[in-house]
């Protein structure tokens, strides 16, 4: 945690190639660790009507902020399997083989001029861009993946 640290973060849950599923923004003297929770929960699952089943994330992936004993037991109640990186016990590389998509997803996102400065005030509307900027980017996978 940076105490005085200004600014804001952006806060990213991907999917395994990348496409960004929910943005969110907090302040920039706010832990990473903070944003998990809201993050997991406003992410909607899919219901498939014909096997009348939900799709829920199996796995998720993140790095040593994120490592404390109330998240692990959280996600795992939630039955969601968790990787993320102990403090002092495991290096950063081994993680890395899985982190590069979610450091590549917010590179894309970091790429819109609008959004790397902070122009705006309100966080309200720096989250508006920034999920005009996730909905471009999936749109962009959509067109290269159709033709």
């Amino acid at each position: 945690m940076d105490r005085g640290k200004p600014g804001s973060k952006m806060h990213i849950l991907s999917d395994a190639n990348g496409l960004p599923l929910l943005v969110g923004v907090s302040a920039g003297n706010v832990h990473d660790s903070e944003g998990l929770k809201p993050m997991v929960a406003g992410h909607q699952t899919r219901h498939d009507p014909h096997r009348g089943r939900h799709f829920k994330p199996q796995r998720l992936h993140a790095d040593k902020a994120y490592d404390q004993a109330d998240l692990r037991r959280w996600l795992r109640g939630k039955r969601i399997g968790v990787r993320i990186a102990r403090k002092g016990v495991e290096p950063s590389e081994r993680l890395g083989r899985r982190r590069w998509v979610i450091e590549r997803t917010m590179s894309w996102l970091s790429g819109y001029r609008r959004l790397s400065p902070r122009y705006e005030r309100d966080p309200r509307n720096y989250l508006g861009f920034l999920g005009l900027a996730a909905a471009l980017c999936c749109y962009k996978r959509l067109v290269r993946l159709t033709t």
